[in-house]
């Protein structure tokens, strides 16, 4: 099945690229309520699913233990921009457990926010595990080792307890068989397993709504959507798309990026979840098409569509701020 074109990208009067993209849009039920092609093909979900994978920290009863509060967990399902807030959480978060960041497997590297790149590169040697997108999701990972007992070295590694744990959490969220078919490794070396695109929202859609998970579960998830929705700097950062658009309806919008044009998205209120995947690893056209799918949901005539539409449909500029062609969604994600 060939996937549609779901964003084109203009320059002058003429279309210079086209992305093709999957899109679903799934209700409260379980059910499909918009699809756009081949949305069964397993997609790696890559950082999109770090809600999923924070599961533990709170299941666990290790983000009690610690003191943790929507900061905290806002961060352990974070991809974010390591500016110092976002670093001087994950210490935090790994004091509190009495370690540091010796035991992060997740690799280091700069800041992705140009003027705290800039401040880094001036006052630090290099950077450190801290200053990584993912150390917020792999301090969590610590905490939970050091509550549960588990030793947190080689918690990266695919049979380690807390992977395991994590496994078994995403087969029941997603319906998805995970084994070491079906398996990569993911940027910060923690496995990363192919899935449905359906199946991804889906187990978004019980995060939220609940359904099908035991209580303990439930009440972890929902606390972990509404932490995210209360700190959207802490999942993304300064300027980041994921900030931006739950920033554009504040407590009733979760979204999250993934690598390789990868997003998810959930209105609560609604029962709504959805997962795009851009074919091309674009992240561009990932958000625009995850901009336009929220849109649609939301009146006509409010403020929310209009931001978010003109989160999907935008101009370019070129260095000069000369205005040389635009982003935009093609009619597939609105038939």
């Amino acid at each position: 099945m060939e996937n549609p074109v779901t964003v084109e990208v203009t320059r002058g009067q003429l279309v210079e690229s086209r992305h093709r993209g999957m899109a679903v849009v799934i209700d409260a039920e379980g059910a499909i309520v918009f699809s756009a092609g081949d949305v069964d093909s397993g997609v790696f979900p890559r950082s999109a699913c770090k809600a999923m994978q924070a599961l533990p920290l709170v299941e666990s009863g290790a983000a009690d233990a610690y003191g943790f509060g929507n900061r905290e967990l806002a961060l352990a399902c974070a991809s974010h921009s390591g500016e110092p807030e976002h670093v001087a959480t994950a210490a935090f978060m790994l004091k509190a457990a009495g370690r540091d960041a010796s035991v992060l497997e997740c690799g280091a590297h700069w800041s992705s926010h140009q003027s705290v790149l800039i401040d880094q590169v001036r006052t630090l040697e290099k950077p450190t595990a801290l200053h990584n997108n993912c150390s917020g999701k792999h301090s969590g990972f610590v905490c939970t080792c050091c509550h549960t007992g588990d030793d947190p070295r080689g918690y990266a590694g695919f049979d380690h307890p807390l992977q395991e744990a994590i496994r078994a959490i995403m087969t029941d969220l997603t319906g998805a068989v995970l084994s070491r078919d079906n398996c990569g490794t993911d940027g910060c070396s923690i496995p990363t397993y192919a899935v449905p695109l359906t199946g991804l929202a889906r187990g978004f859609g019980k995060l939220v709504t609940g359904k099908g998970l035991e209580p303990l579960r439930a009440a972890a998830a929902r606390r972990l959507i509404n932490a995210c929705m209360a700190e959207p700097f802490y999942v993304a950062g300064t300027k980041r798309f994921c900030t931006k658009l739950m920033q554009v309806a504040p407590g009733r919008i979760f979204a999250k990026t993934g690598a390789e044009g990868v997003f998810c998205a959930l209105l609560p209120d609604k029962g709504l979840s959805f997962a795009v995947k851009a074919e091309d690893g674009a992240t561009r056209a990932a958000e625009a098409m995850i901009a336009a799918l929220l849109a649609r949901h939301f009146d006509a005539d409010s403020e929310e569509r209009a931001a978010l539409m003109k989160l999907a449909h935008h101009g370019m500029t070129n260095w000069n701020g000369l205005s040389v062609g635009t982003i935009r969604t093609t009619d597939v994600l609105f038939a």
